[in-house]
């Protein structure tokens, strides 16, 4: 066998294997919550009109909010590695060969396909509370296709990095304030035209903001481009960014993993275990 396929062969089984345990039906409830929340929410704005413009918010809304639940893939990576690296499973990734590796790829694929399903969710149902939304085209489903890649990319592969730098999982909890702030800032639940200057310009920097847009570009008709910065789709711009978050995060996430790897043994996760029992008690 190739080594250089070895890693990818490894994560991929264990990514998919992951996946099936993460919908079996003693989660399946779980895994459900916030996407039937999040339909909800959208219902409630289906009839309400932006400013003046004449088009309804939750049209608008509906392509930010996939951009917000691919965003969210940086949490769950987060957890994944937090709650991994206290019960050892990170520990005897380190011990095979190129398991450190196969365990990032594995998790890209568990994060990514549990994504997926989180979208089709929301996307499905909201193609019928909402109207506008452009689903016949094959420009649209292109569009989405490759700012859906980038971004699940980009957004878990920051996520590895920030969890490997995370001490504990009420550290990590606290992670979700600022990329929630982040969300909140990007265009994602209103139009970022609609905020201050200098905070549009601080969302531009990251790429939550590039990929609602990349999904209202994708999904939404063209005469909506009017409630965008510059009246712009900017397809260049987007493509630029998400690519660059998602080659920073594929080069630094195996760097800072598998330092935080050669950190492991057994008597720090039996140390972490004793703290978790700490907290727990």
């Amino acid at each position: 066998m190739n080594p250089a396929t070895t890693p990818m062969r490894s994560g991929l089984s264990r990514g998919l294997i992951e996946l099936r345990q993460a919908f079996d039906r003693s989660e399946l409830i779980n895994q459900l919550l916030w996407p039937v929340l999040t339909l909800t929410a959208v219902f409630f704005l289906r009839n309400k009109e932006f400013q003046d413009s004449g088009f309804e918010l939750g049209t608008l809304v509906m392509p930010g909010v996939l951009g917000m639940f691919i965003a969210l893939g940086m949490l769950l990576m987060i957890q994944y590695l937090t709650v991994e690296r206290e019960d050892g499973t990170l520990l005897r990734a380190k011990a095979l060969p190129h398991g450190i590796r196969a365990y990032f790829l594995g998790k890209l694929v568990t994060t990514s396909g549990s994504i997926v399903v989180y979208l089709a969710i929301l996307l499905i149902p909201g193609t019928f509370i909402v109207d506008g939304l452009r689903l016949d085209a094959v420009s649209a489903w292109l569009t989405l296709a490759w700012v859906l890649a980038l971004g699940l990319v980009a957004t878990q592969s920051i996520g590895a990095v920030l969890g490997a730098l995370v001490s504990n999982p009420r550290a990590a909890g606290a992670m979700s304030v600022p990329v929630m702030g982040l969300i909140g800032i990007s265009g994602i639940f209103y139009p970022i035209t609609s905020m201050p200057d200098w905070l549009q310009w601080v969302a531009q920097v990251f790429p939550v903001y590039w990929l609602g847009l990349g999904m209202r570009s994708a999904l939404l008709p063209e005469d909506m481009v009017v409630v965008e910065i510059n009246d712009s789709w900017r397809h260049l711009e987007t493509l630029g960014v998400l690519s660059a978050w998602a080659a920073l995060g594929l080069i630094l996430a195996p760097l800072v993993l598998g330092r935080m790897a050669r950190r492991q043994s057994g008597a720090r996760v039996a140390e972490y275990r004793e703290k978790a029992l700490q907290r727990t008690g």
